[in-house]
């Protein structure tokens, strides 16, 4: 058969397909550290040349996207069995079969071809360290099993993405990109203790680790505050280190706010908003943050 030969009823699957696995990967949600990714490539851009470049913002921009959809695709994977036991998760389209297995391999692949390929276009060094960055990726999908401390292992895979779009743009890592790096996996980090303490009864029944099931809820939430704290010292060290100006503070300041919102608002006792946290908030703040910084940089001379 040609392609001149697909009719709508050959297509429509595959489309049909194609949209349940970029559900399966909530792709949507790529907007957490898109933003933090893009500081550091115009910030390294600014400091390097005053301008955008945009074939490598672009670059970056899609393997970004393509690494957080292997990583995710792969967790789906791998917690398929997990995600059956738990009932907030046991609607899961792997769970169900709305997305089968064959498809959500074949979409791992698919992504982890995009995102390599992007890598090669970018420079010879981010494609050397590709594997490192897909190896702490999916590392996250294992580490309840063996690990009460699995958040540690998610902090690690979301500093690669600040650093790698600065060596993308600069060639080398360097102590700003290392802040922004730690800012990010620690913010991340602790959202995702705050996350997991729903789950905390059905992980302790199943055999799944994480710091909740392992110490509580209470000890959980206090972590996840004190980790939030050294994530607004990381952001400020990356302001600092990279010049920025009033206008990072002033962002920087109401991102603060909004941690401190997050926090007063799930309490041991009610987890009910929990996803006003994760979703919402972290939402303003990914955003929010991106914009201040690109204010300030085009303040300060970034230009296209």
């Amino acid at each position: 058969m040609t392609t001149g030969d697909l009719t709508r009823e050959d297509i429509a699957p595959a489309r049909g397909n194609v949209r349940k696995f970029l559900s399966l990967v909530m792709i949507e949600h790529s907007v957490f550290a898109l933003p933090f990714a893009y500081i550091a490539a115009l910030t390294a851009m600014w400091r390097d040349t005053r301008t955008v470049h945009w074939v490598e913002l672009l670059l970056i921009t899609v393997a970004m996207v393509s690494a957080r959809t292997v990583a995710m695709s792969a967790n789906r994977i791998l917690d398929r069995s997990f995600d059956a036991l738990n009932p907030r998760t046991a609607r899961r389209e792997l769970v169900t079969g709305e997305v089968s297995l064959t498809t959500a391999w074949a979409g791992t692949g698919v992504a982890l071809a995009v995102f390599l390929g992007a890598c090669a276009a970018l420079s010879w060094l981010c494609l050397a360290l590709a594997p490192v960055a897909v190896g702490l990726l999916v590392l996250y999908s294992y580490g309840k099993r063996f690990t009460d401390f699995p958040q540690v292992l998610l902090a690690l895979a979301q500093f690669v993405a600040p650093v790698g779009a600065w060596i993308a743009v600069t060639g080398h890592p360097s102590w700003p990109a290392t802040a922004l790096g730690l800012a990010v996996g620690t913010w991340i980090g602790g959202f995702d203790l705050i996350y997991a303490c729903q789950d905390y009864e059905v992980d302790r029944a199943i055999g799944v680790r994480s710091v909740p099931a392992r110490f509580g809820i209470p000890a959980a939430l206090r972590a996840s505050a004190i980790v939030h704290v050294v994530t607004v010292a990381a952001f400020a060290w990356f302001g600092a280190a990279a010049g920025l100006g009033r206008l990072w503070w002033t962002g920087l300041a109401l991102t603060a706010l909004v941690l401190i919102y997050e926090h007063t608002i799930v309490r041991a006792a009610d987890l009910s908003r929990v996803n006003r946290a994760f979703f919402t908030a972290n939402g303003v703040i990914g955003i929010g943050l991106f914009g201040f910084a690109l204010a300030d940089l085009l303040v300060h001379g970034l230009g296209s």
